[in-house]
């Protein structure tokens, strides 16, 4: 991709009506234009981001045999009545149409997917059965804010999984814990697995929470990793020896970006979602459910993940995996520049070319470490034929390398 092409510029105003980092950071970078409070739309660079987020998710999701459906954002009145929470489910948006007609529009997805299972499972060979959807979830908060961290309008995968009894969700669960630190990993944080309270579904869920002051959860843990707890439920204080000896129980604030729980039986007995086990008998089928804010996890990743200069993204969710940048406007140097693009393209690298030529080296190298991409490349005159400047965004250290090497670098990485 040309940068002289690209819809969305990086931008030297801080948005007014931003306080979070990762707001000013994905605004004046180019990645996305806040609508309204809560609620963004992304441009090209931002959507790029989202999509690797999404398909990291979708792969894992897939490998733990998930099945990928699509369901209606906009759901029936009457299957929130039956589930009581049509009333009780404080930040739902609720839509009257020109007919009268009352609807939900999705925050959740329970009241759309346990009805369509029921239609389809009558005995225990139709179980265990994971189904899972990414799509835009929406839900009035009285207080969005904090960028993409909480908002009205946001991307979520959530898989529900059924099964004949508890046992067998309890040990699907555990195969969603491991899959849930693949997720994380994969796009580059540390999140830790923390044990919290279940709500009115179960005893307890687990939140995967990442370190940030910006944060608005707080957890209490051992920096060894054997034990984190939510704040508000924990039992022990902050200083407690680890029973283990890793020394003092650390307090701090995170963000969560993805939670696990039973749902055990509470859906399925409001929707009459039963089967037939062995003998003949009917039995309530027993639910887990498993979510990840995808665009919550985008801005995560930058609250986390930037510094003075701008965003630092981790190589697999980066918008491109190389930004080239050509320092001169001799055509020779443009005709280098040029036969490296079409090199890295050729070899399957994602590279967006800063060919403008009217803009300083000095706004391209500013503009370049805003937008985060992991690795530049720089032409000039002083690089010489058939070689580039190499520098990695999270390191000071540059060095002139050949083209050969760049793509070993980077097919290699």
């Amino acid at each position: 991709m040309r940068y002289s092409e690209l819809f969305g510029k990086t931008s030297k105003q801080i948005p007014k009506d931003e306080t979070a980092t990762n707001a000013k950071l994905l605004t004046r970078g180019g990645f996305v234009r806040k609508e309204v409070a809560g609620v963004y739309n992304y441009l090209p660079l931002g959507l790029l981001v989202l999509d690797k987020i999404a398909n990291i998710v979708r792969e894992e999701m897939n490998v733990a045999g998930g099945q990928e459906v699509l369901l209606s954002a906009l759901q029936s009145r009457s299957n929130w009545e039956k589930t009581g929470r049509w009333k009780s489910f404080d930040v739902l948006f609720k839509v009257k149409s020109q007919f009268k007609a009352e609807y939900a529009l999705g925050p959740t997805h329970e009241e759309v997917l346990v009805p369509i299972v029921r239609d389809r499972v009558s005995s225990y060979r139709d179980l265990p059965l994971y189904l899972f959807q990414i799509q835009n979830k929406f839900r009035d908060e009285p207080r969005a804010k904090a960028g993409l961290l909480r908002g009205r309008e946001f991307l979520m995968k959530d898989l529900y999984s059924f099964h004949t009894d508890e046992s067998d969700m309890m040990r699907y669960y555990d195969v969603m814990r491991a899959s849930y630190k693949k997720v994380f990993a994969r796009c580059g944080l540390s999140a830790i697995e923390t044990k919290a309270g279940g709500g009115t579904f179960s005893e307890f869920s687990h939140e995967y929470q990442v370190i940030c002051e910006a944060g608005e959860d707080e957890i209490i843990y051992c920096p060894g990793g054997d034990f984190a707890e939510n704040a508000e439920i924990a039992k022990v204080k902050e200083g407690k020896q680890c029973d283990l000896g890793h020394g003092p129980l650390k307090k701090v604030k995170t963000i969560e970006v993805g939670n696990i729980f039973p749902l055990k039986d509470k859906f399925s007995k409001a929707f009459g979602l039963t089967y037939k086990n062995k003998e003949g008998r009917d039995e309530f089928v027993i639910m887990g459910c498993y979510g990840i804010g995808i665009s919550r996890l985008m801005g995560a990743i930058v609250e986390v993940l930037h510094d003075e200069r701008g965003i630092i993204w981790p190589e697999q969710v980066a918008p491109f995996r190389v930004h080239l940048l050509v320092i001169s406007d001799e055509g020779l140097v443009i005709s280098q520049a040029e036969d490296i693009y079409n090199k890295l393209t050729r070899a399957g690298v994602e590279v967006l070319w800063d060919d403008r030529e009217d803009t300083s080296a000095g706004e391209k190298f500013a503009d370049a470490d805003l937008i985060g991409i992991p690795a530049r490349l720089v032409v000039s005159r002083k690089t010489g034929k058939d070689k580039v400047e190499w520098k990695e965004r999270d390191k000071k250290e540059t060095g002139v390398i050949s083209y050969k090497e760049v793509i070993e670098r980077l097919k290699g990485g």
